[in-house]
């Protein structure tokens, strides 16, 4: 069990950090950026269990939510603990994600799946508070898994942090869907910008040829006097 009696130690006021075991690292280390973003991703997890627990009253997919997120929080910490142990370095009970994980997080998805209406366009990140916030949490979680692949081109990584990581973003997309589901909230689906032109060039087409039609309705009207 981690043991915390003291928040600041001041040993890192120079810029630099240690490792599991040890080992003396510069805080801009390509392992500390690595799982520095596991923890911001954490963090708008978290984020999303807080929004989600005043759903809890009117929502019971709400607590199957949350079990879902909590379980992903502690992944993520285990992942973040196997990212700041150097591969030359191990200990006993050490935890290393692996297929096991990465098929936990494929049952969830395709559980969810079976609730949802398939997709036609990309949607537009946003349906609700907590969709909103899984949605971001999925953004971070790609900047997550870009981290660990640079980490892996510069030290040797089992391959299972980055599929993990590859799996989680679908699976926070997902989530983000269902609980908008659930809620009955809309889904925004991405217009492209060449179709948002043609409407709008329709709409002016549309609106001149009614002002022609005006003006020359004006100039047939017999003027009065006459």
């Amino acid at each position: 069990m981690v043991r915390i009696t003291k928040v600041y130690t001041r040993t890192g006021d120079k810029g630099s950090t240690r490792l599991v075991g040890g080992k003396k690292i510069p805080k801009d280390a390509a392992r500390i950026e690595a799982y520095g973003t596991l923890d911001e991703l954490n963090s708008v997890v978290g984020l999303a269990r807080v929004f989600n627990d005043d759903l809890k009253p009117q929502l019971p997919a709400a607590e199957h939510l949350d079990d879902i997120l909590r379980q992903l929080q502690n992944e993520l910490f285990d992942l973040g603990s196997e990212l700041a142990t150097p591969a030359d370095f191990s200990y006993e009970g050490m935890f290393r994600v692996s297929e096991q994980e990465v098929k936990g997080l494929e049952r969830i998805i395709d559980s969810c799946q079976k609730d949802l209406e398939p997709l036609n366009s990309f949607i537009l990140p946003g349906g609700g508070k907590v969709g909103g916030f899984l949605h971001q949490a999925r953004t971070v979680c790609r900047r997550a898994e870009r981290d660990i692949l640079r980490l892996s081109r510069e030290e040797e990584l089992s391959p299972w942090p980055l599929t993990y990581m590859n799996r989680l973003s679908d699976l926070l997309f997902v989530l983000s869907r269902w609980v908008s589901q659930k809620l009955g909230e809309p889904e925004y689906l991405w217009e492209r910008g060449l179709r948002s032109s043609e409407r709008k060039a329709a709409r002016s087409g549309r609106a001149k040829k009614s002002i022609r039609s005006a003006k020359k309705a004006v100039k047939k009207r017999p003027r009065k006097g006459k």
